[in-house]
């Protein structure tokens, strides 16, 4: 399942509302199966299942469809591209969802070959580790992404002062007052953000603003995360590979040579003692004559 957990984390989010709920949601898709994250901002839910999990629910809610494990994969993500991925062209199915207990069941309801065709996602809350995964780890590394973004917008803006006082010293004058700047003062700039824009820019809401600006750098981040996993377990792999081909050469300079020795019978005749022959018949007591035959003096008393 681990192409299901990667390509999970390298999707955006969506906003969903579906009826009073309002929903972040993202989904992959696969041939083996698929996986569902869902948020409401107070919780997370998640479903991960594969081709036998889909098989079984389909002949459970579609009696009167009969088809392979992977048509069915490739109708749910029909019907969950347009709705994740593409507001202007709404999906041909109805979406709704019900909150049992602590989970979240997500129905569908839509058409396959003419017959009408169900399906209901049956999300358990998440476990902290994959709410850290695709939010927490995501979120403080876009924020560290869009800090070091203003600090290079603020060496910019000086370098941008120092060329224009250069300009001004050297007799260039504003053809239109309204352009004049004052110097750019980085600390005077974050207090006054503080207090006038922070307000309005922490409007989280129902999500939606995080979903309509912040996606392309959360999906940039979380494939950063990625590749640097994949990084690391090749180095543990690497590490663990040069560990063992270490171990076994010092194993083998460390073996005392042995003289070789010639290939006995002696072996083969201690077998033949843990198997006796049937001398019953014919054929077992030439082949035990043979044998005693080929047996070396004083081999035995």
């Amino acid at each position: 399942m681990e192409e299901l957990e990667q390509g999970l984390l390298m999707q955006p989010w969506a906003w969903l509302q579906l009826a009073e709920n309002s929903l972040l949601a993202k989904a992959y898709i696969t041939k083996q199966g698929y996986t569902l994250l869902v948020s409401d901002l107070h919780q997370v839910w998640h479903e991960q299942v594969d081709t036998s999990v889909v098989s079984q629910r389909a002949k459970e809610l579609n009696k009167r469809l009969t088809a392979p494990p992977a048509a069915f994969l490739c109708h749910l993500d029909n019907l969950l591209r347009p709705l994740l991925k593409d507001i202007a062209h709404p999906s041909e199915a109805t979406f709704s969802c019900d909150r049992v207990a602590e989970a979240l069941i997500l129905r569908v309801r839509s058409e396959l070959s003419g017959l009408p065709f169900y399906w209901n996602f049956h999300c358990i809350l998440a476990s902290p580790s994959l709410v850290s995964q695709h939010l927490i780890r995501p979120l403080m590394g876009m924020s560290l992404a869009l800090q070091g973004h203003v600090k290079e917008l603020s060496t910019l803006l000086r370098m941008k002062d120092l060329e224009i006082q250069d300009y001004q010293e050297s007799g260039a004058m504003l053809s239109r007052g309204r352009l004049k700047t004052e110097p750019f003062e980085e600390n005077a700039f974050l207090e006054q953000f503080m207090v006038e824009k922070l307000p309005e820019a922490c409007r989280v809401g129902n999500g939606r603003p995080f979903v309509m600006h912040l996606q392309s750098l959360y999906v940039a981040v979380t494939k950063q995360e990625v590749q640097m996993g994949q990084k690391h377990q090749d180095t543990v792999s690497g590490d663990a590979h040069t560990s063992s081909s270490t171990f076994l050469q010092a194993t083998d300079n460390q073996l005392p040579s042995q003289p070789e020795q010639p290939v006995s019978s002696a072996p083969a005749l201690s077998v033949l003692e843990k198997e006796p022959l049937d001398t019953s018949g014919p054929v077992q007591r030439t082949q035990l004559s043979k044998v005693k035959r080929k047996k070396p003096r004083g081999l035995f008393s």
